[in-house]
């Protein structure tokens, strides 16, 4: 796939904000594509480092970088499997757990968003928003690149021995998997929210 990225501004370059119909049109259509539905070919190397790079730009209270990545991918991510496997397959749910494994197992690149609390004067709330905003505009920029993906949690974004695999300090969470390849079958509309059901106008 090729795709035109602009470069990212300098520090202080003024940013007009100018109306942009083509993300509105894709809002209004954007599906998450099944899990279960992705397969090679992914992003590539530079597209990866596109991805990565728009989703950290946003909103961060304080400049914090309240998150980091950790790519799964290729015999790496099929090992992680396996150490997930062995820590579920003892476990009295453990058809329920190893089943849900095949959304690590089927797409060929995964990006885990790790939340970590920056000590200061910025909630930990605030923080961990920012993480789920990286997660939510990681989504939006693979399926504006092309591909397919989703964000998940599922059980080993919490598990012990889950998160002892992934390497996270005790002070780290996972904030959502979020996995990308090329849909082999078009996602279909779901239900939405009543929207009006939902807002509230406060009049004091």
């Amino acid at each position: 796939m090729s795709h035109d990225i602009p470069a990212a501004p300098g520090f202080g370059d003024a940013l007009p904000v100018t109306a942009s119909p083509e993300v509105l049109a894709f809002l209004a259509r954007r599906r998450s594509a099944s899990t279960l539905s992705l397969r090679a070919p992914a992003p590539s190397e530079g597209e990866l480092h596109d991805l990565l790079t728009l989703a950290a730009r946003v909103p961060d209270h304080g400049k914090l970088a309240p998150w980091r990545f950790i790519i799964l991918r290729g015999e790496a991510k099929a090992r992680l499997a396996s150490r997930l496997e062995a820590a579920a397959e003892h476990r009295p749910d453990a058809p329920r757990l190893l089943a849900k494994l095949g959304k690590l197992k089927t797409p060929p690149l995964g990006v885990a968003v790790v939340a970590r609390i920056v000590p200061g004067d910025i909630p930990a709330w605030e923080q961990q928003l920012s993480a789920g905003a990286v997660c939510t505009t990681l989504l939006y920029a693979a399926t504006a690149m092309g591909y397919g993906a989703n964000w998940i949690t599922d059980w080993y974004a919490y598990d012990a021995d889950a998160r002892a695999a992934l390497g996270l300090e005790k002070d780290e969470q996972v904030a959502g998997f979020v996995f990308i390849g090329t849909v082999t079958e078009a996602p279909q509309e779901r239900v939405r929210p009543d929207v009006a059901a939902l807002t509230s106008v406060w009049s004091g």
